[in-house]
Order: structure tokens, then sequence, then C-alpha cells
């Protein structure tokens, strides 16, 4: 009855691509928060879990975690939504019927909404709303045993919009370097966490950054409205996006951002254009989805219609602002990033003594993270779509301590007192036998070198202190830090 207009079998193999690889990215999501959650806000975190649910009603920030709040609990809940999106991404929703595939979509985004939820300052990243959203509308698509519905791949596509256009509008009404296309003369240098490319991105000629923006400005403000076009002209949208999403994950680490922006645009690609490089067959008839499965989709549709009038509301606005949820459940968000790019590189360094009263004389030992720059002569890392919750936090401390005012201190102390679960987060400790007595912070410029700086040096990076970050302290009474 419905299903002429209600399916899209065209799409199959699209929505094969998007549901496994919103699975592998939940996968990594729930590892990522299974292996920092104890230094970042377990019992004995920074930003302490049982603290904040005290705090925060339900209603603010629905969450499972208002019920229990255990380590262990916490970990169950990481484990266990690494288990199902393993699952999931392995195909295993295919195998179970539709209403079993569903509940697993529900769970997935239910576990990872109450991770997020109670993760204060950091999990503040536009990707976790992304990765949220995209998971619901996952659920939307259905299985094997029912054809794709056409109206949730158009929610996607509605997604992928909002992703581009958002972003493509913050840089045009932020930084004037946006319009006079030079901010790639700087943000491959000043980014949060360059990739082991970026000191070659940073170093190409000027004209072709200026091509860089002006591209990117196409490929943001111009090609999302042709993903609601007829086919193939949405198609090659689509591509147009995957290939600048590829040059972003080429040039910087944005944890799963770019790969989920990626897999959004495969809502947009049907078969015929899948069978120009791949040996198609027609698509398998499917059976029309079952009365509860189309009301479900319908009824998530027009949930999306009333939500988008805040999204579209913040786009069309004076003020837009940056990846903002504008309910608790994470869905139908705003997005965009970068409407201001830094000219300068800060980097805050963190060092210890084993030496109870420092003097002008003290030997410093720095402490090594496994991703923010820190040795001049390590070159950057890939880590995304991994996702390094505290070098990215690290970033933001060094612009401005207002960023850092509720956890910096607590970090402090924790490797003063050696803390396992937040050595675990570094790449390198220098006190690996007993903590140090004093720990101080410097704040150094960075700044990628020349090519002749890492031919015959073979350093990335050169650095200049700028001045003190954080004076020398030490464990005082109650285990405060004390100055020294």
């Amino acid at each position: 009855m419905y299903a002429d207009w209600f399916d899209a079998p065209g799409y199959w193999l699209a929505r094969e691509v998007l549901q496994r690889g919103v699975a592998a990215i939940y996968l990594i999501a729930f590892v990522a928060a299974a292996r920092q959650f104890r230094a970042l806000i377990g019992e004995h975190g920074m930003l302490p879990v049982p603290r904040f649910v005290a705090q925060v009603p339900f209603r603010v920030a629905p969450s499972v975690f208002h019920l229990h709040y255990s380590d262990r609990f916490f970990s169950a809940v990481c484990w266990s939504g690494a288990v199902l999106a393993t699952a999931v991404a392995a195909g295993g929703d295919d195998l179970v019927p539709l209403w079993a595939a569903t509940l697993a979509w529900l769970a997935l985004w239910v576990l990872y909404l109450s991770i997020v939820n109670v993760g204060q300052r950091w999990y503040g990243f536009g990707w976790e709303s992304l990765l949220l959203e995209a998971g619901f509308l996952a659920m939307l698509l259905g299985n094997d045993d029912t054809a794709p519905p056409l109206l949730a791949l158009w929610l996607a596509r509605w997604l992928l919009f909002r992703v581009e256009f958002g972003a493509g509008l913050i840089k045009m009404r932020g930084d004037p370097c946006w319009r006079d296309l030079s901010c790639l003369d700087y943000h491959h240098e000043t980014q949060p966490m360059p990739g082991p490319l970026s000191w070659f991105f940073h170093h190409l000629p000027k004209p072709l950054h200026r091509v860089e923006v002006a591209g990117n400005h196409v490929a943001q403000l111009v090609v999302p409205f042709a993903l609601f076009a007829p086919q193939p002209v949405a198609s090659v949208a689509a591509g147009i996006v995957i290939v600048t999403q590829l040059w972003l994950v080429l040039s910087g680490n944005f944890a799963w951002l770019n790969w989920l922006t990626i897999l959004l645009a495969f809502s947009a690609v049907d078969q015929s254009v899948f069978a120009v490089v791949l040996p198609m067959s027609a698509p398998p008839a499917r059976a029309g989805p079952p009365p509860w499965f189309a009301a479900l989709v319908i009824a998530g549709t027009a949930l999306t219609v009333v939500l988008s009038y805040w999204p579209v509301r913040n786009m069309l606005g004076r003020r837009q602002q940056m990846n903002a949820s504008f309910n608790p459940f994470h869905l139908v968000n705003t997005y965009g990033a970068f409407g201001s790019i830094g000219r300068v590189r800060y980097e805050v360094v963190i060092e210890g003594t084993a030496e109870p009263e420092p003097t002008a004389q003290t030997v410093w030992k720095e402490y090594g993270f496994k991703g923010k720059p820190g040795d001049l002569r390590r070159m950057p890392r890939q880590w995304a779509p991994y996702h390094l919750r505290l070098d990215w936090m690290m970033w933001f401390a060094a612009l401005s301590p207002a960023y850092a005012r509720d956890w910096f201190r607590p970090l402090v102390v924790r490797l003063l007192r050696n803390d396992a679960a937040t050595l675990r987060l570094l790449g390198h400790n220098p006190f690996p036998d007993e903590p140090p007595r004093c720990i101080r912070a410097r704040l150094y410029e960075y700044r990628f070198t020349t090519w002749r700086e890492l031919r015959d040096e073979r350093r990335w990076w050169h650095r200049t202190l700028v001045g003190e970050y954080l004076p020398a302290v030490a464990l005082g009474a109650g285990d405060s830090p004390a100055a020294r």
C-alpha cells in the first residue's frame, strides 16, 4: 500500500555502509570511554559523576547513572555497548527480526546518551551529539527484513546538510581570514591536534591554501543543497562531501567527526553509482515494512521536523552557535566549528621534580602526552577516529586558563600521587618509580619548523617560552596543591 512512496530499494547498499559505519564509530566511542573514564569522570576522577548527578536532575541530563553509579557499573555499560556495537557492525542486526534490530540500535543510543550526559566538559564536543543523532537515525533505517525507508534517508541527508552548511556559515560569519581565504595559512599549525601530514599541509604554497579555503566554501555552502536534488546530482554532491572530508582526515585529528560525515554522505548515493565501481546485481526484493515500523519512521520524521525549528533558527540567526544541542536527548542539533582561527599555537607543558624545594638549579622533567605536541622531535601521530579527551582539553587550556578552571588542578594532584588511571592517559611519565615532589606548568609558543630545520635538526616543532602557567606546587594538607 504505502511501499511505493515509503521504500527506497535502490539504497540498500547505502544503508549497509551507513549502519555498519555508525556501529563501528559507536564501538570506538565505547572503547574510548572505557579506557579513559576513571581519571576523567570516575568516582575519584577530576570531574566525578557521583557529584554531577547529585547536582543535576535526570530531566536535564537523562542517564542510567542517575539510577546507580559505580566505576564497575560504568565500565560494564561501556563494554556492553562495545560488544553490542561489534555485533551490529558485523551485520548481526540483519540476522535477527526487525524489532530486535530496532531495539539493538535503541540500546546503543541509550547507553551512549547516558555516558555523554554525565561526561561534562570531557564530552562537550560536537561529534558526541553527531554520533547520537546519527545512531538514532540508523535505528530508523531498518534491516534486511525491509527496504530502506526513504524518509530515514532524507533525515540522514538533512543531518548532513546541517553539519556542512552550519560549518560553512560559522566560518563566513566569523574570522575574516575565511573571507580573505587566508585561514589555512595558520590552521594546519594551530588546530587542536595536528596529524602526521599536518606539517606538510602547512608548508603547501599559499596560493594552494587559498584554493583549499575556496573549495571548502563551495563544499559547505553550495554543495549541501544538491544533496536533495534528483539523481545523479545528489550522488555527485555526496562524492564532493566525501572527498573534502577525506582531505580533512589526512590533514588533522578530529576524532570521528569527519568519518561520520563521510558515512552520512552515503545516504545520497544510490545503486546506480555503486554499480559504476562495484559489480552489482538488482536490489534484493524486500517485503513492505510492518505497520509498527512505518509508524515509527513517520513519528521520527515528524519529531525531526518539529525539532528542526531550533537549528534552523540558529543557522539563520545573526548570533549562530557552534555545536549546540537544544534538548537533553541530543537530537536534531546544530553543528559548526572553527569560526575563529588562531594565528599562534600555544601549548601547556607540565613538568615535575623530585626536589621538595625547587631552586633556580632544579632539573625539571617533562610529562609527555599521547597526541598533543610536546617533544619537539616527535612526529605528530594519527589518532582519529579515536578521541584523546585529555589531549584535546589541554589545547583549550592553552587558549585560556578559564577552560581548565575545574579540572587542571585535580589533574596536577593526581600526577603528584602518580595516580595509575591518570598516567594511563599520558604518553610518558618521567617518574615511574615514585611520584614527583613538585609540579609546575609553563606556557610555550609552538610553531612548525621549516624544511631546513626538519632536514638538519630532525625537529618537527620549534618552541619559545611565553611564561608561567602554574607555579610550582606540592601536595599540602588534605592533598590539595600548595605553592612552593
